[in-house]
């Protein structure tokens, strides 16, 4: 199961009615967090959500409507008792900004660690999360991600009686344990059938639409993907600034063909965001104008 909550929906600054674009993922206990703005621990509060389980905060890049709540943020989860280690992935100069911020916030009960993007794509695990990271085209540095929950094999008993292995290790090697018995290496591929169907969520802002997002995007159970202005009239200005109208980016959802997509990242000048899903929706169907606190349950595919 992956519960996805859109905490805010807005860009380059806050509304009384919208907050600043930030994501949050939970499954299996540890919740990720995507982008940390101006507000994001308050609209976590409105949702009822906790921020000590967090043990991942994702960066797409450090313009302030990203970033600048994480000071607060991490206040926050220190005050809720929070002793383990937190990573910290984004583009280069991570390290380097997060300590600047950290001035007002110097003493954290827990330790911070980095990963620090060296690459146009890159691929890294945490908890139950696995998270690909790929560059996108803005004014500055700047990554999209997908983050996907995996899904074993299912386990063949037929096959596990068949090579005799003790039923008190089948629970071990399902849940991918290697083990060694009377001379014997059992592994989990012995007893397990191929992949099956995971669940997987993309996430971009603040970029033109280049091929990268529907790539990472194709097929996904959701797609997050920016849409800074609703107006056709605003393309030059979305090509000059490096963002997307709602047209690119229901675009790029054509092409990706996720099972739902939402836009968030919208312009403060954008104040009715669903006057345009009748356009949009005509180029990709499942688009959505996302609102702040949109959440969506994801559960296995049943077969």
């Amino acid at each position: 199961m992956l519960d996805i909550c859109l905490l805010g929906t807005g860009g380059m600054q806050p509304l009384p009615y919208r907050w600043l674009t930030s994501m949050m993922a939970r499954c299996d206990g540890s919740s990720l967090l995507i982008d940390c703005g101006e507000g994001t621990q308050v609209a976590l509060k409105e949702k009822g959500w906790s921020p000590k389980p967090v043990d991942v905060i994702c960066f797409t890049h450090y313009h302030a409507d990203h970033i600048s709540g994480l000071p607060g943020f991490l206040l926050t989860m220190g005050n809720a008792e929070r002793t383990e280690p937190l990573l910290l992935a984004g583009p280069r100069g991570l390290e380097r900004v997060v300590n600047a911020l950290r001035v007002i916030a110097p003493e954290l009960p827990f330790e911070l660690r980095f990963h620090e993007f060296t690459e146009a794509r890159e691929t890294f695990q945490s908890g139950p999360y696995q998270i690909d990271a790929f560059k996108v085209n803005h004014n500055v540095p700047c990554y999209g991600y997908r983050i996907s929950i995996p899904r074993k094999g299912r386990f063949d008993v037929e096959r596990a009686n068949e090579l005799k292995i003790p039923k008190q290790f089948w629970s071990r090697l399902q849940k991918g344990a290697v083990i060694e018995h009377e001379g014997r290496t059992l592994t989990p591929d012995m007893v397990l059938g191929p992949a099956r169907r995971g669940l997987s969520v993309t996430y971009t802002t603040d970029t033109r639409p280049v091929p990268v997002i529907a790539e990472y995007a194709k097929d996904n159970d959701l797609f997050i993907c920016e849409g800074m202005y609703g107006e056709k009239e605003k393309a030059a200005k979305a090509r000059e600034y490096k963002h997307m109208t709602f047209q690119e980016a229901a675009g790029l959802g054509r092409e990706a063909n996720p099972r739902e997509m939402w836009l968030t990242h919208y312009s403060p000048s954008l104040m009715k965001p669903e006057e345009f899903l009748g356009e949009i929706r005509e180029i990709f169907p499942r688009i959505k104008t996302a609102r702040d606190g949109w959440s969506l349950e994801l559960g296995f595919d049943e077969e």
